[in-house]
């Protein structure tokens, strides 16, 4: 490794936007590319909120990864005089009859240091009288936790990226600039038609990583069409917004959850199921009506008081989904200058500061990442 190594990193969003800084400030020299910019409408760290939880059930190495990413937002956002992390709280909801993810998040929320309370449900009720708590029988609250500035602080990172020399490019790698095949890739080529060439290339592209890496990735990776819905509070009733609301999630038949309204933009609401394969290029990022009558119908029966609110607004977006919702944290087979960052799972923005930061050890001291995020796992499925 160079004393000064230059490090090429394809994709600007949450995972590569925070890992080009990082390597620059411990000393690499650094450029930063994306094909439409960061936080663009295309992208998995796209649109304006995300949630910041440490809750994730048993044996997983997400709450510690999380724990440490609330400490970075905090140093980031006092170093640049930003706020990014609402602490609206977050809210679990753990019906009677299945509750071993709640349950088993226990130990692992203990062991991070995240602060946390069990809550049964007549303390729930009692806190917030606007949820209809039926068929729930306890659930955990975060009150450090809540929701994260999404499109905005992917913008700021690249921003404060620049500011301390980094290079940032909007322009997109030819998908054919990126043979599986080689033992050491000697460069890119851009959109513009320039070449780029670097020690070492990080490819944080997100969605599109299957598409760049079609022999080593390829399906591993799998985009799925995500629809998010905000809905108008009656008129004067402030219950649904941050302020009286925290995020919230409830497993009680499949996962929803939601961002209590921000910036005057209405309650936010997903049903987390994955949905249909989606392109995040060419895709019409229009939702399904069947998806929007199912997502009225538990608005309906968990807030009351909003069961004919009027859609304000819809988005779409995409997970890009692994097979065992783990993301991919490796070197390439056989590019050994060439590193895969990628496979949030709808789960990875929040970890962007500490995934960064992980990152830059990795590649600086020549580290093998966790068995868990590695490529070798799929083999074994």
């Amino acid at each position: 490794m160079k004393a000064k190594p230059h490090i090429a990193v394809i994709g600007a969003g949450a995972f590569g936007g925070w890992t080009a800084l990082h390597l620059l400030e411990r000393g690499a020299r650094v450029t930063l590319l994306d094909a439409w910019g960061p936080g663009n409408s295309r992208a998995s760290s796209g649109g304006e909120t995300r949630v910041m939880r440490g809750t994730y059930g048993p044996d997983q190495p997400y709450t510690a990864m999380a724990a440490r990413a609330l400490k970075l937002w905090e140093k980031y956002e006092r170093r640049w005089h930003r706020h990014f992390l609402h602490r609206t709280g977050v809210l679990w909801m753990a019906p009677a009859n299945d509750d071993a993810f709640e349950r088993g998040s226990i130990k692992t929320l203990r062991a991070a240091k995240i602060k946390f309370h069990e809550l049964s449900a007549p303390q729930m009720k009692t806190r917030w009288p606007q949820i209809n708590f039926d068929g729930i029988e306890w659930g955990i609250f975060e009150p450090t936790c809540g929701y994260l500035d999404a499109r905005a602080s992917c913008q700021s990172v690249v921003e404060a990226f620049q500011a301390a020399g980094g290079k940032y490019r909007q322009l997109a790698v030819i998908d054919e600039a990126t043979p599986d095949g080689l033992e050491k890739l000697h460069g890119l080529t851009l959109s513009d038609d320039s070449h780029l060439k670097a020690d070492i290339y990080v490819f944080a592209c997100g969605p599109w990583l299957g598409k760049l890496f079609p022999q080593t990735i390829g399906d591993l990776i799998q985009p799925t069409k995500q629809d998010i819905f905000f809905f108008g509070p009656p008129a004067g009733d402030t219950r649904f917004t941050d302020a009286h609301l925290p995020v919230w999630g409830d497993h009680r038949h499949h996962f929803f959850y939601g961002i209590p309204g921000s910036d005057s933009r209405g309650f936010k609401i997903a049903d987390d199921t994955r949905g249909p394969l989606f392109d995040p290029t060419t895709g019409e990022r229009v939702v399904n009506p069947e998806t929007l009558k199912d997502v009225r119908e538990y608005i309906a029966f968990r807030f009351p008081a909003l069961k004919n609110a009027p859609l304000l607004e819809t988005r779409v977006c995409q997970y890009e989904q692994t097979p065992d919702s783990n993301f991919i944290v490796d070197r390439h087979p056989k590019n050994e200058n060439v590193w895969l960052l990628g496979g949030g799972s709808g789960h990875g923005f929040k970890h962007g500061p500490a995934l960064g930061e992980m990152m830059s050890e990795l590649i600086l001291k020549d580290r093998d990442p966790q068995p868990i995020w590695q490529l070798a796992r799929f083999k074994k499925l």
